[in-house]
């Protein structure tokens, strides 16, 4: 994952909303660049399109859509003829598709992305959550809850419904934000589709994005300027409020009715590969804000999801593209480093693996494939585990004495992207000129199946892969190796860590002219983070673009907002051509998510009957159903660690919950301080890791006291905490519920709340409040329920005396993160965490159960093996308390050996219990302490695969 820093390469400018071709482009990118000044590039005297031929079907209707005047031909040829087809797909699914009657449009196969089915019921016709309302000239449309037909509707596309037009740019220098009508516009390369929102609407979703609003979208009220979201995968070092490294078109809307004082969420999905543009916005003095979806081909493919409850919006869409991938249990370990105390789980390669930077190989110096082998061994022998890099692209041979199989065996099965006249499209990254995998072709997932083999019986006997520049990038514009001296392996700029590109500024805060050379984190006790140095303490129906004449391939007359404004700088130009004459400005946005769809199905071959563990960086709808995300190459830097929130809570959101951040930063040399806030954080995500670019200074946590204290302690936590985190990713691989929640999703109607994303909740029950800024010894946050929830602290168990419904201020002294426990929980524990997930779970059990003011908790654990594809044997352990009872019941058919040794109950009263008793006999060997009203009893060992009882009197 070395930085890819494009110094001196080629970088094309955007117009506001048309991409200008030099004489280079087209020198570079040859017959596919089509001139067409015919475009208005106005919206303006767009016709929109008129209903007709109505026909009632089983599960919905369609209808014919006729262009309703002359053509306006904007960005675009406008299409005369479309189709209206609306299935009620299931009780809170309803699909609306609008397509070209000629099916030349290009839509996802279903051989890639393999959707939900409609149920097929009739009675929904009639009874399903959410409605399809229409006007037939001009043609628009509105969905409305069933319950309530006239509350303001979750999707409106009527004129009368948006602010009149024509308006000026709304953010004042994108041109391109001049809202000049709203028409239902369907072009060849453009198409336009407006809904009016409630002013100032909660939307969540869009990315992927590191958004300066937060998770909670800028929609142009409260002083924002609104948003534009680009679908446009991108190789980038994590721009903010930038398209980036994946493309997500679904959205979460959460609506507050101020009468009611009752929220409801429901959500807004769009199936297309097509880049493209979402804008949130809200014109001066309009009553609503608006979305717009601007999009350079594919459909008008929409499904809604009526909820009503956040968590049950991100379950439907789960239900639809697919549900998580099953994680083994050794992928909840800790990654990288692991002496002086520290677990490790698991260890990393870059791409410094690599002999010349080429795949599959290892390097025969640095890391000989007899070494590599025997290392891994060792690893495995310790119930460690190893995960290399493998980078999208593949060296192309130098000359004809090069040996490099993975090359010669993919020309063989005819298996790498081509140029429009056939020949190979050869671009270039890490190891010079390279092709790329067209996982279109028939035998892409076969040859990829048989690198990954050959590799591991070289010696690198890899647990899992980790995925890397799969935009799919190339540093190069256009087919730059066609003709080209194949030997030259050079790359338009230095390698990060090598000399004249060292990593060499202090950590972020940090003046050296005040401070000197040193870069720590205090100086005789004092703080350093500052400025000036003042003391501070501490299915497939057409090909789409590839088969339309008169289609401008590289530069569609509307520019989407791309980072890198033109569409092929860093990235396969758009007119490489995959099988069947599929083109790549058409499935660009879909190139990671394939190749990590072969990977997961390349390792269930090459380890059967285990699960595959992936990391990728670019991911599309369904990507979570093969593997995990890293969120790419962040900075070491304090606003890069409260992004990693908001990151996270986007990625359950998308059904990809195995999800985390480069611990510590990725670009930029780290802190003591900041790397010790950022350990602690990252022990309470999913995917826990720290990783940063060659060239900068080490920051592994042993690498400082401080930071290896706070390691340890926030570990111990997560290894405790893990049967809690393999119960929330079970639920969500077998029903689609988040892990990682906001705060709202289980409050849903205490809108303070709305827009917090400094903290987050790990499933219902834990709540993770984390010190966000240097030289902090507090931190303030909420504490949800308005003093209807009882919350106590992870450590003490004491009870927060919170503010109600306002922020409360914690400690938070340095190597300390707030963790606190929600009332009417049961969590089964590992009471003795070790240095390996498998060490952990051999030990005994421990049960922490915080009662509710009436006694109440409840609390599932999933158990299995941990590693077998499901369908495995396995347990579901349930425990129910009221008061002076804890009741544990088991079902399923896996053997849970390990015994519960101790129940720490908490909010038992002030009272010390007289006795306590399991299954009707008495136990003596228990605590009590009427300072936190807790009791603890020891030395149970209870059988979890029988029914137990415990007591207190």
């Amino acid at each position: 994952m070395l930085t890819t820093f494009l110094a001196g390469a080629l970088l094309l400018g955007r117009a506001a909303s048309a991409q200008r071709q030099s004489s280079l482009v087209h020198t570079l990118l040859g017959g596919s660049v089509v001139e067409d000044s015919s475009f208005s590039r106005n919206v303006s005297s767009c016709p929109g399109y008129k209903l007709s031929g109505l026909h009632e079907t089983k599960t919905g209707l369609t209808a014919r859509l006729s262009l309703a005047g002359p053509a306006c031909n904007a960005f675009g040829h406008d299409v005369a003829d479309l189709t209206l087809e609306v299935t009620y797909d299931t009780q809170t699914r309803l699909h609306v598709n609008i397509y070209d009657s000629a099916n030349s449009q290009f839509t996802i196969p279903s051989s890639v992305i393999q959707l939900d089915k409609s149920s097929g019921n009739p009675a929904l016709k009639e009874n399903s959550d959410l409605v399809f309302n229409y006007e037939s000239s001009p043609f628009a449309f509105w969905i409305t809850r069933r319950s309530e037909p006239d509350a303001q509707p979750l999707f409106d596309t009527r004129a009368s419904s948006l602010p009149p037009t024509p308006i000026p740019p709304v953010i004042p220098d994108d041109n391109s934000t001049a809202l000049d009508g709203f028409p239902l516009v369907f072009e060849d390369q453009y198409l336009q589709l407006t809904s009016a929102l409630p002013l100032g609407a909660n939307i969540y979703g869009l990315g992927e994005v590191i958004a300066s609003s937060g998770f909670r979208r800028d929609v142009g009220t409260d002083g924002g300027p609104g948003t534009i979201q680009t679908m446009w995968a991108r190789d980038i070092a994590d721009p903010v409020d930038q398209n980036v490294y994946g493309s997500h078109p679904i959205y979460m809307e959460h609506r507050y009715n101020e009468t009611t004082k009752r929220s409801q969420s429901h959500g807004v999905f769009h199936f297309s590969a097509a880049g493209s543009d979402t804008l949130l916005l809200t014109p001066p003095s309009s009553p609503v804000s608006l979305v717009q979806y601007r999009a350079i081909g594919g459909t008008l493919d929409f499904y809604f999801f009526s909820g009503p409850s956040p968590q049950k919006v991100i379950e439907q869409y789960g239900a639809l593209v697919g549900l998580p991938t099953w994680q083994p249990y050794w992928g909840f370990g800790w990654r990288r480093c692991g002496p002086r105390g520290i677990p490790l789980e698991t260890m990393w390669n870059d791409i410094d693996l690599y002999h010349a930077f080429r795949d599959f190989t290892t390097d025969p110096t640095s890391f000989p494939a007899n070494e590599v082998k025997a290392f891994i061994e060792e690893l495995a022998s310790n119930n460690q585990h190893y995960i290399p890099i493998v980078d999208a692209a593949v060296a192309h041979t130098v000359n004809a004495t090069d040996v490099y199989d993975p090359y010669t065996r993919g020309v063989e099965l005819d298996v790498w992207m081509k140029n429009p006249d056939g020949s190979e499209y050869v671009g270039q990254v890490w190891p010079g000129y390279t092709v790329f995998p067209d996982w279109f072709s028939e035998h892409a997932t076969e040859f990829w199946t048989e690198a990954l083999k050959n590799w591991t019986q070289l010696g690198v006997e890899f647990s899992g892969i980790w995925l890397d520049m799969n935009e799919v990038s190339s540093f190069c514009i256009g087919s730059c190796g066609s003709g080209a001296n194949l030997s030259n392996t050079s790359v338009p700029f230095l390698l990060p860590g090598k000399p004249g590109n060292l990593v060499t500024d202090y950590p972020e805060g940090y003046n050296a002219d005040v401070w000197g050379p040193s870069g720590n984190m205090t100086i005789n006790g004092t703080l350093t983070y500052n400025s000036n140095g003042t003391s501070t303490t501490l299915s497939k129906r057409g090909l789409g673009a590839g088969g339309q004449k008169g289609v401008d391939l590289n530069s569609p007359p509307y520019a989407i907002h791309n980072g890198d404004g033109y569409l092929a700088t860093h990235a396969v130009a758009t007119n490489a051509t995959h099988a069947g004459g599929v083109v790549d400005l058409d499935v660009h946005n879909l190139w990671g998510m394939m190749e990590e769809k072969a990977t997961h199905l390349a390792l269930l071959t090459i380890h059967p009957g285990k699960r595959p563990f992936l990391i990728a960086r670019s991911t599309f709808p369904s990507s979570g159903k093969w593997s995990g995300h890293w969120l790419g190459d962040n900075f070491s830097k304090w606003a890069y660690m409260h992004y990693n929130i908001q990151g996270v809570l986007q990625f359950q959101l998308f059904q990809i919950p195995m999800v985390g951040a480069d611990t510590c930063g990725f670009n930029d040399n780290t802190d003591e301080e900041l790397c010790n806030r950022w350990m602690q954080l990252s022990a309470f995500m999913p995917f826990y890791r720290n990783h940063n670019v060659m060239g900068a200074i080490s920051q592994e946590p042993y690498r400082w006291e401080s930071v290896a204290n706070a390691s340890r302690t926030a570990m111990e936590v997560r290894y405790s905490m893990l049967p809690y985190w393999y119960t929330l990713f079970a639920n969500a691989s077998t029903y689609g519920s988040p892990p990682v929640r906001a705060l709202f999703y289980e409050f849903p109607d205490e809108p303070e709340l709305f827009g917090v994303d400094s903290q987050y909740l790990i499933g219902r029950d834990i709540l993770v409040t984390p010190v966000l800024s240097p030289n902090a010894s507090t931190v303030d946050g909420f504490f949800p329920g308005r003093g209807r929830t009882i919350w106590r602290d992870w450590y003490t168990h004491s009870v927060v005396n919170a503010t109600t419904g306002a922020n409360t201020t914690l400690d938070a002294p340095l190597g300390h993160i707030n963790v606190h426990i929600r009332d009417g929980s049961a969590l089964l524990l590992h009471a003795q965490p070790s240095y390996t997930t498998t060490e952990t779970r051999a030990n005994p059990y421990s049960l922490l159960v915080s009662q509710a003011a009436d006694g109440y908790a409840f609390g599932t654990a999933y158990v299995d093996d941990g590693e077998s594809v499901p369908p495995t044997p396995h347990t579901t352990l349930t425990f129910k308390a009221r008061k002076g009872t804890l009741s544990i019941a088991a079902v399923g058919n896996f053997d849970v050996e390990q015994k519960l040794e101790t129940v720490t109950v908490l909010g038992v009263g002030s009272n010390q219990p007289r006795e306590v008793k399991l299954n009707g006999k008495k136990v003596d060997n228990w605590e009590f302490d009427e300072g936190v009203e807790r009791l603890v009893v020891k030395q149970l060992g209870i059988d979890l695969n029988k029914g137990a009882t415990l007591t207190w009197s």
